[in-house]
Protein backbone atom coordinates (compact mmCIF):
# COMPACT_ATOMS: atom_id res chain seq x y z
CA UNK A 1 0.00 0.00 0.00
CA UNK A 2 1.48 3.51 -1.20
CA UNK A 3 0.88 6.00 1.78
CA UNK A 4 0.37 9.66 0.20
CA UNK A 5 0.65 11.69 3.93
CA UNK A 6 3.68 12.50 5.71
CA UNK A 7 3.52 10.92 9.19
CA UNK A 8 3.44 13.78 11.59
CA UNK A 9 4.72 12.75 15.00
CA UNK A 10 3.42 16.05 16.60
CA UNK A 11 0.00 14.36 16.44
CA UNK A 12 -1.23 12.44 19.37
CA UNK A 13 -2.85 9.01 18.86
CA UNK A 14 -6.72 8.25 18.95
CA UNK A 15 -9.10 6.42 17.68
CA UNK A 16 -12.66 6.90 17.64
CA UNK A 17 -15.58 4.46 16.62
CA UNK A 18 -18.27 5.82 14.59
CA UNK A 19 -21.38 4.24 13.13
CA UNK A 20 -21.93 5.05 9.69
CA UNK A 21 -26.00 3.66 9.62
CA UNK A 22 -27.82 1.67 7.40
CA UNK A 23 -26.84 2.82 4.11
CA UNK A 24 -28.41 6.27 3.68
CA UNK A 25 -25.65 8.57 3.33
CA UNK A 26 -28.02 11.13 5.26
CA UNK A 27 -28.27 8.88 8.33
CA UNK A 28 -25.34 9.48 9.88
CA UNK A 29 -25.48 11.52 12.94
CA UNK A 30 -24.43 15.16 13.15
CA UNK A 31 -21.36 13.90 15.59
CA UNK A 32 -20.25 11.08 12.62
CA UNK A 33 -19.80 13.97 10.16
CA UNK A 34 -18.75 16.45 12.59
CA UNK A 35 -15.82 13.55 13.63
CA UNK A 36 -15.49 12.47 10.38
CA UNK A 37 -13.65 15.78 8.88
CA UNK A 38 -11.34 15.66 11.93
CA UNK A 39 -9.70 12.28 10.74
CA UNK A 40 -6.48 12.04 9.88
CA UNK A 41 -6.95 8.12 8.41
CA UNK A 42 -10.67 7.23 7.63
CA UNK A 43 -11.05 2.94 7.82
CA UNK A 44 -14.29 2.04 6.43
CA UNK A 45 -15.95 -1.27 5.91
CA UNK A 46 -17.72 -2.50 2.80
CA UNK A 47 -21.85 -1.75 4.18
CA UNK A 48 -20.40 2.37 4.50
CA UNK A 49 -22.02 3.87 1.79
CA UNK A 50 -18.91 5.79 -0.05
CA UNK A 51 -20.57 9.28 -0.04
CA UNK A 52 -19.95 9.44 3.18
CA UNK A 53 -15.65 9.39 3.01
CA UNK A 54 -16.93 13.02 0.70
CA UNK A 55 -17.02 14.34 4.92
CA UNK A 56 -13.35 13.60 5.50
CA UNK A 57 -10.00 16.03 4.53
CA UNK A 58 -9.18 15.17 0.83
CA UNK A 59 -5.94 14.54 2.25
CA UNK A 60 -7.15 12.01 4.63
CA UNK A 61 -6.14 8.58 4.17
CA UNK A 62 -9.20 6.55 3.60
CA UNK A 63 -8.41 2.49 3.63
CA UNK A 64 -11.30 -0.13 2.59
CA UNK A 65 -10.76 -2.65 5.27
CA UNK A 66 -14.48 -4.11 4.81
CA UNK A 67 -15.02 -7.74 5.10
CA UNK A 68 -18.52 -9.34 3.23
CA UNK A 69 -19.86 -12.87 3.41
CA UNK A 70 -17.47 -15.03 1.26
CA UNK A 71 -14.80 -12.36 1.41
CA UNK A 72 -12.77 -12.24 4.26
CA UNK A 73 -9.51 -10.85 3.11
CA UNK A 74 -9.18 -8.29 6.18
CA UNK A 75 -9.49 -10.67 9.14
CA UNK A 76 -10.40 -8.68 12.38
CA UNK A 77 -6.90 -9.09 13.63
CA UNK A 78 -5.94 -6.99 10.91
CA UNK A 79 -7.75 -4.69 10.91
CA UNK A 80 -7.28 -4.25 14.66
CA UNK A 81 -3.30 -3.93 13.44
CA UNK A 82 -3.70 -1.46 11.04
CA UNK A 83 -6.19 0.66 13.65
CA UNK A 84 -3.06 0.97 16.33
CA UNK A 85 -0.35 1.61 12.85
CA UNK A 86 -2.15 4.60 11.42
CA UNK A 87 -3.03 6.01 14.83
CA UNK A 88 0.78 5.69 16.73
CA UNK A 89 2.19 7.20 13.19
CA UNK A 90 -0.87 9.78 11.78
CA UNK A 91 -2.81 10.65 15.03
CA UNK A 92 -7.06 10.65 14.85
CA UNK A 93 -8.59 7.62 13.14
CA UNK A 94 -11.69 6.82 12.61
CA UNK A 95 -13.20 3.08 12.15
CA UNK A 96 -16.18 3.68 10.03
CA UNK A 97 -18.57 1.05 10.90
CA UNK A 98 -22.12 0.39 9.22
CA UNK A 99 -25.03 0.47 11.39
CA UNK A 100 -23.97 0.43 14.96
CA UNK A 101 -20.13 -0.34 15.89
CA UNK A 102 -21.75 -2.56 19.15
CA UNK A 103 -24.19 -4.61 17.06
CA UNK A 104 -22.71 -7.27 15.49
CA UNK A 105 -19.66 -5.00 14.66
CA UNK A 106 -17.22 -6.11 16.95
CA UNK A 107 -17.18 -2.55 18.35
CA UNK A 108 -15.55 -3.23 21.79
CA UNK A 109 -12.86 -5.91 20.56
CA UNK A 110 -11.45 -3.09 18.98
CA UNK A 111 -12.16 -0.20 22.08
CA UNK A 112 -9.87 -3.33 24.05
CA UNK A 113 -6.87 -3.02 21.16
CA UNK A 114 -6.97 0.31 21.78
CA UNK A 115 -6.49 0.28 25.46
CA UNK A 116 -3.95 -2.41 25.17
CA UNK A 117 -1.87 0.37 23.63
CA UNK A 118 -2.86 3.19 25.73
CA UNK A 119 -4.80 5.10 23.33
CA UNK A 120 -7.57 7.26 23.97
CA UNK A 121 -10.66 5.63 21.87
CA UNK A 122 -14.64 7.24 21.72
CA UNK A 123 -17.91 5.86 20.26
CA UNK A 124 -20.23 7.67 18.37
CA UNK A 125 -23.49 5.35 17.98
CA UNK A 126 -25.25 4.76 14.83
CA UNK A 127 -28.34 3.86 13.72
CA UNK A 128 -28.58 0.22 13.45
CA UNK A 129 -30.39 -1.23 10.29
CA UNK A 130 -32.30 -3.88 12.77
CA UNK A 131 -34.58 -0.64 13.84
CA UNK A 132 -34.13 1.34 10.97
CA UNK A 133 -34.80 -0.95 7.76
CA UNK A 134 -38.24 -2.52 8.74
CA UNK A 135 -39.22 0.99 9.96
CA UNK A 136 -38.54 2.54 6.80
CA UNK A 137 -40.69 0.01 4.65
CA UNK A 138 -43.49 0.43 7.48
CA UNK A 139 -42.73 -2.37 9.67
CA UNK A 140 -42.94 -1.42 13.48
CA UNK A 141 -40.87 -3.96 15.65
CA UNK A 142 -43.36 -2.96 18.18
CA UNK A 143 -47.04 -2.79 18.07
CA UNK A 144 -49.93 -2.64 20.71
CA UNK A 145 -51.87 -5.98 20.47
CA UNK A 146 -49.09 -7.84 17.99
CA UNK A 147 -45.62 -7.17 19.76
CA UNK A 148 -44.64 -6.49 23.00
CA UNK A 149 -40.80 -6.89 22.38
CA UNK A 150 -38.33 -8.31 19.77
CA UNK A 151 -35.07 -9.97 19.22
CA UNK A 152 -32.15 -9.17 17.50
CA UNK A 153 -30.13 -12.06 16.60
CA UNK A 154 -27.01 -13.09 14.19
CA UNK A 155 -28.14 -15.90 11.38
CA UNK A 156 -24.70 -17.69 12.17
CA UNK A 157 -22.06 -18.02 14.61
CA UNK A 158 -18.76 -17.60 13.98
CA UNK A 159 -18.31 -21.16 13.52
CA UNK A 160 -21.02 -20.82 10.62
CA UNK A 161 -23.31 -22.88 12.73
CA UNK A 162 -27.38 -21.29 13.25
CA UNK A 163 -27.41 -19.37 16.60
CA UNK A 164 -28.93 -20.97 19.18
CA UNK A 165 -30.70 -18.42 20.18
CA UNK A 166 -32.88 -18.42 17.30
CA UNK A 167 -34.89 -21.59 18.64
CA UNK A 168 -35.81 -19.46 21.42
CA UNK A 169 -36.59 -16.19 19.99
CA UNK A 170 -39.00 -18.71 17.70
CA UNK A 171 -40.61 -20.28 20.41
CA UNK A 172 -41.76 -16.44 21.58
CA UNK A 173 -44.41 -14.04 20.15
CA UNK A 174 -41.27 -11.23 19.91
CA UNK A 175 -40.86 -10.10 16.40
CA UNK A 176 -37.66 -11.56 15.63
CA UNK A 177 -35.20 -9.58 13.84
CA UNK A 178 -32.09 -11.91 11.88
CA UNK A 179 -29.35 -10.31 10.48
CA UNK A 180 -26.33 -11.78 8.61
CA UNK A 181 -28.69 -14.92 7.75
CA UNK A 182 -29.80 -14.49 3.72
CA UNK A 183 -27.43 -17.71 3.14
CA UNK A 184 -29.79 -19.84 5.90
CA UNK A 185 -32.88 -18.26 5.20
CA UNK A 186 -34.46 -22.21 4.81
CA UNK A 187 -32.91 -23.67 7.88
CA UNK A 188 -33.93 -20.66 9.71
CA UNK A 189 -37.20 -20.47 8.44
CA UNK A 190 -37.47 -24.07 9.08
CA UNK A 191 -37.23 -23.54 13.10
CA UNK A 192 -40.28 -21.42 12.74
CA UNK A 193 -42.20 -23.67 11.17
CA UNK A 194 -41.00 -26.49 13.15
CA UNK A 195 -42.67 -24.03 15.94
CA UNK A 196 -46.36 -24.16 14.05
CA UNK A 197 -45.70 -20.99 12.57
CA UNK A 198 -45.48 -21.26 8.87
CA UNK A 199 -48.63 -18.70 8.71
CA UNK A 200 -46.41 -15.99 10.81
CA UNK A 201 -45.20 -12.89 8.52
CA UNK A 202 -42.65 -12.61 7.42
CA UNK A 203 -40.14 -10.26 5.64
CA UNK A 204 -36.74 -10.27 3.81
CA UNK A 205 -35.26 -6.45 2.83
CA UNK A 206 -32.28 -6.50 1.02
CA UNK A 207 -29.61 -3.10 0.45
CA UNK A 208 -32.00 -1.65 3.18
CA UNK A 209 -32.77 2.19 2.89
CA UNK A 210 -30.71 2.43 -0.89
CA UNK A 211 -32.51 3.22 -3.62
CA UNK A 212 -31.94 -0.73 -4.98
CA UNK A 213 -33.68 -1.88 -1.89
CA UNK A 214 -36.22 -4.80 -2.39
CA UNK A 215 -38.73 -6.06 -0.30
CA UNK A 216 -40.46 -10.07 0.42
CA UNK A 217 -43.62 -10.14 2.32
CA UNK A 218 -44.69 -13.95 2.46
CA UNK A 219 -45.27 -16.14 5.85
CA UNK A 220 -42.53 -18.29 7.45
CA UNK A 221 -43.80 -21.05 5.29
CA UNK A 222 -43.02 -19.62 2.04
CA UNK A 223 -40.37 -16.94 2.44
CA UNK A 224 -37.75 -19.29 1.22
CA UNK A 225 -39.16 -19.54 -2.37
CA UNK A 226 -40.23 -15.76 -2.38
CA UNK A 227 -37.11 -14.84 -1.49
CA UNK A 228 -35.71 -17.01 -4.25
CA UNK A 229 -38.45 -15.90 -6.71
CA UNK A 230 -36.92 -12.17 -6.27
CA UNK A 231 -33.22 -12.84 -6.60
CA UNK A 232 -32.59 -11.76 -3.13
CA UNK A 233 -28.78 -11.79 -1.73
CA UNK A 234 -26.89 -10.16 1.11
CA UNK A 235 -26.88 -7.72 2.58
CA UNK A 236 -30.01 -8.20 4.03
CA UNK A 237 -32.15 -8.84 7.01
CA UNK A 238 -34.96 -11.12 7.55
CA UNK A 239 -38.18 -10.60 9.87
CA UNK A 240 -40.37 -12.35 11.59
CA UNK A 241 -43.49 -11.38 14.08
CA UNK A 242 -47.10 -10.24 13.53
CA UNK A 243 -46.01 -6.80 13.10
CA UNK A 244 -44.99 -8.02 9.30
CA UNK A 245 -48.75 -8.22 8.83
CA UNK A 246 -49.22 -4.76 9.16
CA UNK A 247 -47.52 -4.33 5.42
CA UNK A 248 -49.75 -3.51 3.22
CA UNK A 249 -48.04 -5.85 0.92
CA UNK A 250 -48.81 -9.02 3.35
CA UNK A 251 -51.59 -11.61 1.66
CA UNK A 252 -51.93 -14.06 4.46
CA UNK A 253 -54.73 -15.78 2.47
CA UNK A 254 -52.34 -16.27 -0.49
CA UNK A 255 -49.64 -17.01 1.65
CA UNK A 256 -51.26 -19.85 3.35
CA UNK A 257 -52.74 -21.45 -0.04
CA UNK A 258 -48.91 -21.20 -1.23
CA UNK A 259 -47.64 -23.34 1.66
CA UNK A 260 -50.66 -25.82 1.53
CA UNK A 261 -49.64 -26.65 -2.07
CA UNK A 262 -45.46 -26.99 -1.26
CA UNK A 263 -47.20 -29.27 1.80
Amino acid sequence: MILTQTKNSFKEPRITLVGAGPGDAELISLKGVRILKSADVVLYDALVNSELLEFARENAIKVFVGKRSGDHSYSQEAVNKLMIDYALNYGHVVRLKGGDPFVFGRGFEELEMAASYSIPAEVVPGISSSISVPALQGIPLTHRGASESFWVITGTTSSGEISKDLYAAAKSNATVVVLMGIKRLKDIADIFIAEGKHRLPAAVIQNGTMENEKLVVATAGTIFESAQDQKIDSPALIVFGEVVGLHSLFQPIKAFYEFSEQE
